[in-house]
């Protein structure tokens, strides 16, 4: 049986940030094309010599000037016409950074590159909406039995910082007494004998994550029940 096949293969990333207890997700403008001056993903064409992996990890370095810790495959986007230009089936990754370690620079294909918070993203270009839509979907299910989220931390916080981050993810109030109970329950944090002075509410001791615990959990896995308010 013969047929003819032209279909090319992309990468797209859903690059998940959080500053001030606010989710942001990381977009850059088109500078070129049919899509040119909309948002979007970071993601290109893959390279005939080079990985799924390897052509995501380019692309956002090219494009955003951004190196992330952690990057997993979300799901794979087929739809006949989600390009207008030729018929691309695009492998998108998700990945989460903290804002304040990088500095964005775009380039190549990029006019921009900006962090949108996840509440106001605007009409992207492609099928990108829904990407990011399932990106969300993943990593709110996926706290819950799998310690990721902590990349969006700095190395040093208070507790609070952690129950807002889940509680920023989930967009609901979480039964903190429960939470804090559990989570040190895992043994993943470490009281690093420092004391965080807010200007306003009282003094909290420090903690950093133990690193041995956090690579266990990671890859085995855990259950984590939250409780809401």
């Amino acid at each position: 049986m013969q047929f003819t096949q032209n279909i090319k293969v992309a990468v797209d990333a859903v690059v998940y940030g959080y500053s001030n207890n606010k989710l942001q997700i990381l977009l850059i403008q088109q500078k070129f094309g049919i899509e040119k001056n909309k948002w979007a993903l970071p993601g290109g064409f893959v390279k005939d010599n080079e990985t799924l992996d390897q052509a995501v990890i380019r692309e956002l370095k090219e494009e955003t000037g951004v190196e992330v810790n952690y990057l997993e495959q979300l799901y794979s986007f087929g739809e006949i016409d989600r390009d207008k230009r030729e018929r691309v089936i695009s492998i998108a990754y998700l990945a989460l950074i903290n804002p304040e370690n990088v500095i964005l620079k775009a380039a190549t294909d990029a006019k921009d590159a900006k962090w949108f918070d996840v509440h106001t993203i605007p009409d992207l270009a492609f099928d990108h909406n829904e990407i990011v839509k399932t990106g969300m979907t993943r990593l709110q299910n996926k706290i819950n039995y799998q310690p990721i989220g902590f990349e969006l931390l700095n190395k040093e916080f208070p507790f609070s910082e952690i129950e807002n981050l889940y509680q920023t993810l989930l967009n609901k109030k979480i039964d903190r007494r429960n939470f804090r109970k559990k989570i040190m329950s895992f043994g993943i944090l470490e009281d690093t004998g420092k004391i965080y002075k807010p200007s306003n509410g009282r003094p909290a001791k420090m903690f950093r994550f133990n690193h041995a615990k956090y690579k266990e959990f990671e890859s085995k896995g855990f259950h984590f029940e939250i409780r809401f308010a």
